[in-house]
């Protein structure tokens, strides 16, 4: 099995090289999902790979962060420069990445990012058969499961093997971006997850510390180096691209020793005390072994890296004291955990006392005084994180960025840039669409979108049956309606939905089997979705249950994933041709023999985290009907898809409870349908559904007074979404009441980021 290492820096990377890796990782610059650490430049990709290359060691580049539609013309010009300096290969999440890369660059050896949630086989099939030679499986399968997906899918199997977990499903986190609109899906995730939780609400309880609920302990899976060959997995990687070369270095080693000595008791032993050096989290087996695994969290921790040292226990001025539990030197790198706010702060020693001696090292069971930055309060944890002494042996590198600066400069060759752009019909410096759209439109060579006026507000009323009238709020678009339980059905609709979307579950279709007469006035309106996450043992409940409703008519689906359109095979229409020309009206289709009748019609839920009009492309070319842009959108992005001329419908989800976060954990401490807070206020309710652990806000998100702008910039339809909420009965009364008064009347709900920026 191949050893792939990360590297965040250039010292990270030599020592990945000489620990023994066979392959690295690095981010690609400004499109990478560790957005927040420091980019490379082409020169020091360049001569990274050229170093990589010298000691016969492959080097990957991350390209796994989602694309605005601002960025296509930037993704275009590094997937060239990828291109010329040979990279071994790139991993993906971007629908529209993946798209330019087959179309433009078939020199680009593809691996499809653990954010594409690749959790079982349907899903990697699909990767395997858009041009993915590579899957990074998803953190959360099990031994058995990626067995499972050995066995029917001919492709190469990543999967992570140590370093820190995520405590929900990559792809599906939207809880840093809804909180502030840093996106995990961009790489700029602030961890809420790691911070320290109070159960919330009235009563008995309330108040009470929860603790660190979704801090993971970090993976260690060495002594499963075995199963892991045999289960068929090509690549064990490391994560860490944020970790410390001494970090890379010992973790490196250790696995290397491990692979070469396998079944050797001693060697693993060995290879154990290297990890301990790496001064890492607690460890677990993550999700190996078993589904639910019982050690992967410790509510009571913090999950913090490193050594720790202790509480503070004394402060005066920024010079705290406190009784060491490890030993210390001046230069250590150290992290201070705020208890309160749950706050980390990352810094070096520079001052060690005892009483008014000054100290070069203490250790363990000494009484010191130690200089912090400001904000060190009594009772924060402390924690070693690095050894000076290694850190001072890790700035010494031999690779030289500065040999390349002349090779990149003219790395591509600039009328291909063109050729491409104006293909795709992008300006080379492209600026904002709205704004070249205006420009166009001011003078005379593009017609304005038409505005769609709202209607008037209560002039006609709907008898529901069985019910008081309800006076009539229409929307100044089309609007579907989406449930997750028959009991949401007798909410008051203001006025009747142009489709009601139904998400299939084990719950939802038993209800379905008993109570098929309420949805007769829907029955040729009705769309059924499946969830973004179906574990490999639960395919055949949605192939069986699909086959039924299908064969009883329902032939419009909604598919949480890429991967669910093999569910409907034969009959998906698959339009893709990464090798052919492009079409702008979505590709040539194969003609169906269907009746229009029969005709299955597929739509894309926003969890296929469409950022871009080259994902609708993307999309479009695989047979899909219409898609929602990805939920965490911001206006002007969302102005600028809109300005394309794009080969789908496309739609909005403008009202609901959307998952912050979905996981598979499902815990003993969780208590489900109860307020959580934060130590910075924010209110989030874990709930159970389609089988996994959710996490939501305490209200919803509304764009709908913003609906009459989202009618005029061409947004097909809006999506009202009552799932993972009990609306009350006249709820959807007063949210239409809304529409078209952005800032007036009715409860002040997030917008998430649409009114503000996503980062």
């Amino acid at each position: 099995m191949e050893l792939l290492a990360p590297a965040g820096t250039i010292e990270a990377f030599e020592a990945a090289v000489e620990s023994g890796a066979d392959a690295i990782y690095i981010g690609a610059p400004a499109f990478n999902a560790r957005a927040l650490a420091k980019h490379f430049t082409l020169a020091e990709v360049a001569a990274m790979i050229d170093h990589g290359h010298k000691n016969k060691v492959k080097v990957y580049l991350a390209m796994n962060s989602l694309m605005k539609e601002e960025e296509i013309g930037k993704a275009v010009e590094e997937l060239a420069a990828l291109e010329a300096l040979k990279a071994d290969a790139l991993i993906i999440q971007d629908l529209g990445i993946s798209y330019l890369a087959r179309k433009f660059f078939p020199g680009l050896r593809l691996h499809a990012s653990t954010l594409m949630g690749a959790h079982n086989s349907l899903n990697v099939r699909q990767f395997a058969e858009m041009g993915f030679q590579r899957v990074v499986l998803a953190r959360e399968m099990t031994l058995g499961e990626i067995s499972k997906v050995h066995a029917q899918c001919p492709v190469e199997l990543e999967v992570f093997v140590h370093g820190a977990l995520c405590f929900a499903y990559s792809g599906l986190c939207l809880f840093s971006s809804y909180l502030g609109g840093k996106s995990g899906l961009r790489g700029r995730c602030v961890q809420p997850c790691r911070r320290r939780y109070t159960w919330g609400g009235k009563g008995r309880g309330s108040g009470a510390p929860a603790g660190y609920l979704f801090s993971m302990n970090d993976l260690a899976g060495l002594e499963l180096i075995p199963q892991l060959h045999k289960a068929g997995v090509s690549s064990l990687k490391i994560e860490g691209r944020m970790r410390s070369p001494q970090y890379v270095a010992s973790v490196i080693k250790a696995y290397r020793l491990a692979l070469d000595n396998p079944a050797t008791p001693e060697v693993l032993t060995e290879a154990k005390d290297l990890l301990d050096q790496a001064m890492g989290r607690k460890s677990s087996l993550g999700y190996f072994k078993k589904a639910q695994p019982a050690d992967i969290i410790a509510p009571q921790h913090s999950g913090n890296i490193g050594l720790f040292l202790g509480k503070i226990e004394k402060v005066t001025a920024n010079r705290a004291q406190i009784t060491l539990k490890e030993s210390l030197n001046l230069g250590d790198r150290l992290r201070i955990h705020q208890e309160v706010s749950g706050d980390r702060q990352g810094f070096t020693l520079k001052g060690l006392w005892q009483g008014k001696v000054a100290l070069d090292k203490a250790k363990a069971g000494s009484r010191v005084q130690l200089d912090l930055p400001p904000g060190a309060k009594w009772g924060d944890s402390l924690y070693k994180v690095d050894l000076g002494e290694r850190r001072q042996q890790a700035s010494r590198k031999s690779i030289q960025p500065g040999l390349f600066s002349k090779k990149v400069a003219k790395l591509v060759d600039p009328r291909k840039l063109a050729q491409i752009t104006h293909f795709l019909g992008l300006p080379v410096n492209r600026p904002s669409s709205a704004k070249t759209r205006e420009a166009r439109t001011a003078r005379g060579q593009v017609p304005p979108r038409p505005q769609r006026q709202a209607q008037g507000h209560g002039q006609t009323h709907v008898q529901a049956q069985g019910r008081r009238s309800v006076p009539q709020v229409q929307l100044p678009l089309e609007w579907w309606l989406k449930i997750d339980d028959f009991d949401s059905l007798k909410v008051q609709l203001p006025t009747p939905p142009s489709r009601l979307v139904i998400t299939l579950s084990r719950h939802t279709a038993a209800q379905f089997s008993r109570q098929q007469k309420r949805l007769t006035p829907y029955r040729r309106r009705l769309i059924w979705a499946l969830p973004p996450v179906i574990l490999e043992d639960d395919l055949e409940f949605y192939r069986e249950s699909i086959l039924r409703l299908r064969s009883s008519g329902y032939n419009a689906w909604q598919i949480g994933h890429i991967g669910q359109r093999l569910l409907f095979e034969p009959a998906v229409e698959d339009s893709s041709e990464p090798e052919g020309r492009y079409q702008p009206a979505g590709g040539k289709k194969r003609r169906s023999k269907q009746t229009p009748a029969e005709r299955l019609l597929l739509f894309g839920d926003y969890t296929l985290n469409v950022l871009n009009s080259m994902s609708v492309q993307a999309l479009a070319g695989l047979g899909l009907n219409n898609v929602q842009l990805a939920i965490e959108t911001d206006r002007q992005n969302l102005f600028d898809v809109l300005s394309h001329k794009n080969a789908l419908p496309m739609g909005m989800t403008i009202y609901g409870l959307p998952p912050l976060f979905t996981a598979r954990l499902d815990s003993s401490f969780f208590k489900y349908d109860q307020p959580l807070v934060s130590p910075k206020g924010e209110v989030i309710v874990l709930k159970q559904c389609w089988g996994q652990t959710v996490a939501v806000a305490d209200q919803p998100f509304s764009l709908v007074p913003h609906s009459s702008e989202l009618a005029a910039r061409g947004v097909a339809f809006a999506v009202v979404d009552l799932s993972h909420m009990r609306p009350r009965p006249d709820e959807l009364v007063a949210v239409f009441r809304q529409s078209g008064q952005p800032g007036r009347g009715g409860r002040r709900l997030s917008t998430f980021n649409y009114t503000g920026t996503l980062l």
